[in-house]
Order: structure tokens, then C-alpha cells, then sequence
């Protein structure tokens, strides 16, 4: 901002008050300012409403005593550019005796006070002060609201901000928390995580919003956290479990309901828990609930959770194609499975879980120690794929550096004779 915007635009209370004069008649002009200036006022004058804007532009002004009638742009046009370019300016407009009328209609379009000729000197003396002062104290109300305004700014940006933190220490909390569960089982390592960004894929083309798609993220990613307190004797059974053993594993929603729902930010989430193995037709557990009684998210949570239950290895079979999937989605519809779910699964293209089940491994793989490279492939700064590749490299580093050590100098010269390192090939990725 250049000094003479600035002086436009903010009064000079700090040194004497200037004044601008505008009168189309000359002896009006230099009456007032003899009247003004030995009060302590800066007086300045012209003859036209054109010139006093360009003034009002150049110097700035802390009063403004202006006549109505004027010929060219009227004292009214003169009064509407101070208010709008120069709200810290105080507008007294001058007017014959018999146009009473118009002071009325200045006072509406917000002048600060008018005059009636013939002039008297007290009463100029007297508007002139009453208007400052008034003006004075406007200013000062509006910088303290700009002050407030801009604390209230700060306050709300730095509660958004630990608003933030927090949340992110809860999601923080809960994947580790999922992660700690899985473990327990190696079959199912990744198990809740790969869980969950299924439902989510499946809920947002399903439409749901960021609340819905929060809910059903924690619920999904929870779903079993009732079964830390299954005995591992059931939980890693090879074998058939007995009625008694069935109905202890059966239990765990009910134990992973009470478990979140006294948080209260996973209060919704804990219905999905409790419902997670209810069907359609109603032959679930625990309540026997069917069709729209069963939570959306519990809904959605069964065809993600059997998606993953057959595109993962076990220890009694090998992972079944995609395809072998979507026909049983087919064949449970509006039996386990939602018919409006698994409509919104056959919607997915097959690729679609192929990138979010990579995504899986290549967190698990990396640790938490590369999360940045995961943040920056989810902000897109480069794609999955790469993603992988780097993730291929580092399994590829390991086993060179494995390589090495156990071959002594002949694995050393296995690589110098072709076989890149680790550091070598991560440079150009």
C-alpha cells in the first residue's frame, strides 16, 4: 500500500484535524476555513464535487464539509465515494434553509450530521467537533473488533489444529490397536486394515458421507477387537470348534460392543461391531437382525470382510481368484448379503482392489518409519505402482545384502559383476 492510500484511508487524529471545504461558491470556502483554522483545523478547499474526490484520493481527510447543490457531481455523489472509499472520513453536508429535505436524505445516506445556511460559527465549530469525536470513537470500536476478530481467527485456527492432533493420535491409536489384534493370528495379518479400506471404497459409491464413511472406517477396522479376550486355545483352533467352544467364540461382538461403547467417539462404530455378523435373511448372530434392521455399515462390512476371506491365503487353501468373489457375492445376494451392496460391489472394477490390497502391503512392508512415502503416494505425488517398486527394491536390497554376507567374497563380486545394489537402484526410482 502506498503512503498516500494509507493516508486516504486512516484519519490523522495524531496531528492537527484537516478539513476539506467543498462549496461550488469561493467565499463559502474561505468563510469556513478562517472560521476552522484558528480552532486548530487544517483546512483545505475546492469548488467541485470532482475535485474533492481526486483530494479525498491524493491527501486524505478527517472531516469532509460539504455543500449539497452543487453544479457537476452534487454533494450527495460526494458523500456516497467517501462512505464507500474512505469509511474513516466524517461527512457534514451544508444545504440552504429551505432544503431542509436534503440534509434528511444526506443523514440517510449516512453523513454524520448537516448544516443549514446561513452559517454560524458555533454551530460549524460544534458539528465539526461532535462528528470527529463521534468518528473517533468508531475507529477505535472498529479496530478493537478487528483485533477480536483476529484473536477469535487465531484461537479457532489453533483449536482446529489440536482438534487435528487428537484425531489423528485416536486413528493413530485404533491401527495400532487393530494391528496388535491381527497378530494374533498371522493368517489374518493386514486382515482389519484391508477390511476396512473395502467397506470405505464400497460406502462411498454406495454415496455415504464423511461421517458414514468415519463410522464405518473405525467399525471396520475394529470389528474384532472382541476377541482379545477369546482364549487363544479357540481363537487359533485348527480344528472344528465344539457348540461350547462356538458360543464362547461367538461372544467376542458382544464383548467388543461393551469395549467402544462407552468411548464416545466410537459409539456409532460399536454397532457395526455388534452386528458384523448378522445376514439378510436374518439367520446371523447375535440378534437374528435381517434387511434394513442390520447398520449400513454392518451391511457393507460383510461383503468387504468375505472379499478378503477369499482373496487371502489360509493354511488349508491358497487364495481364490477375484472372479470366484464376485460369484459368491452373486449367489448370497439378499441372503448373507445386501442386494444393494453387492450391486455396489459389481460396480467396483476389479483393479480397484488390487491397488487398495497393495497399498496394504506396501504399509506393512515399509513400517512406520517410511510413512512419508505413503502420505505422498496418497497425496498423489506419485502413483501406487511406484510405490510398489520401491517396495520391490528394498526386498531386493535385503537379499543382496544377504547375498553378500553369506557368500563372502564370491557374493561380493556376484554383485560387482552386474547385480545392482540397494542404494544403486533406489536413485533412479
Amino acid at each position: 500500500m502506498t503512503q498516500t492510500q494509507s493516508r486516504s484511508t486512516q484519519p490523522s487524529y495524531i496531528s492537527k484535524p484537516r478539513v476539506l471545504i467543498v462549496d461550488d461558491e469561493p467565499s463559502i470556502v474561505k468563510l469556513l476555513a478562517e472560521m476552522l483554522r484558528p480552532e486548530g483545523y487544517r483546512c483545505f478547499g475546492c469548488q467541485s464535487g470532482k475535485e474533492a474526490v481526486q483530494l479525498l484520493n491524493i491527501k486524505g481527510f478527517d472531516v469532509v464539509l460539504c455543500d449539497v447543490q452543487m453544479p457537476g457531481m452534487s454533494g450527495l455523489e460526494v458523500l456516497r465515494r467517501v462512505r464507500e472509499k474512505h469509511p474513516c472520513t466524517a461527512s457534514v453536508m451544508v444545504t440552504g434553509e429551505g432544503d431542509v429535505r436534503l440534509g434528511v436524505q444526506a443523514m440517510k445516506e449516512g453523513a454524520d450530521d448537516y448544516l443549514l445556511k446561513p452559517l454560524n460559527l458555533d454551530a460549524v465549530l460544534a458539528s465539526v467537533n461532535e462528528v470527529l469525536e463521534r468518528k473517533k470513537h468508531e475507529t477505535k470500536m472498529e479496530n478493537h473488533r478487528q483485533h477480536i476478530e483476529g484473536m477469535v481467527e487465531q484461537r479457532t485456527a489453533q483449536l482446529r489444529r489440536a482438534m487435528w492432533q487428537i484425531e489423528q493420535t485416536y486413528e493413530e491409536t485404533l491401527q495400532a490397536l487393530a494391528g496388535a489384534l491381527d497378530l494374533r493370528d498371522n493368517e489374518t495379518a493386514g486382515h482389519s486394515e484391508r477390511v476396512m479400506a473395502y467397506a470405505v471404497e464400497i460406502a462411498r459409491v454406495m454415496g455415504c458421507n464423511k461421517k458414514q464413511l468415519d463410522i464405518i472406517a473405525r467399525g471396520a477396522l475394529l470389528h474384532d477387537i472382541g476377541k482379545i479376550g477369546t482364549p487363544d486355545s479357540i481363537l487359533m483352533k485348527p480344528g472344528p470348534l465344539t457348540v461350547e467352544e462356538r458360543s464362547v467364540m461367538q461372544a467376542h461382538v458382544g464383548v467388543g460392543y461393551g469395549l467402544l461403547s462407552h468411548i464416545l467417539f466410537l459409539v456409532d462404530a460399536a454397532a457395526i461391531v455388534l452386528t458384523h455378523h448378522e445376514r439378510f435373511d436374518g439367520t446371523g448372530y447375535p440378534q437374528g437382525l435381517s434387511g434394513a434392521n442390520i447398520p449400513l455399515g454392518a451391511r457393507i462390512f460383510v461383503v468387504a470382510d468375505t472379499l478378503d476371506a477369499m482373496t487371502s491365503d489360509r493354511s488349508y487353501r491358497r487364495a481364490l481368484p477375484f472372479a470366484a468373489a464376485r460369484e459368491e457375492m452373486i449367489r448370497e445376494s439378499g441372503k448373507q448379503f445386501d442386494p444393494d451392496v453387492v450391486s455396489a460391489f459389481l460396480a467396483i472394477d476389479e483393479s480397484v482392489w488390487s491397488e487398495l490390497r497393495t497399498r496394504g502391503r506396501i504399509q506393512r512392508s515399509l513400517g512406520i518409519e517410511q510413512g512419508k512415502l505413503m502420505l505422498a503416494a496418497q497425496n498423489r505425488h506419485f502413483c501406487w505402482p511406484r510405490a510398489t517398486a520401491i517396495l520391490k527394491l528394498g526386498r531386493r536390497g535385503r537379499k543382496l545384502a544377504s547375498l553378500t554376507a553369506s557368500t563372502g567374497p564370491e557374493g561380493r563380486q556376484r554383485v560387482a559383476n552386474g547385480v545392482r545394489t540397494r542404494e544403486e537402484i533406489g536413485t533412479q526410482v
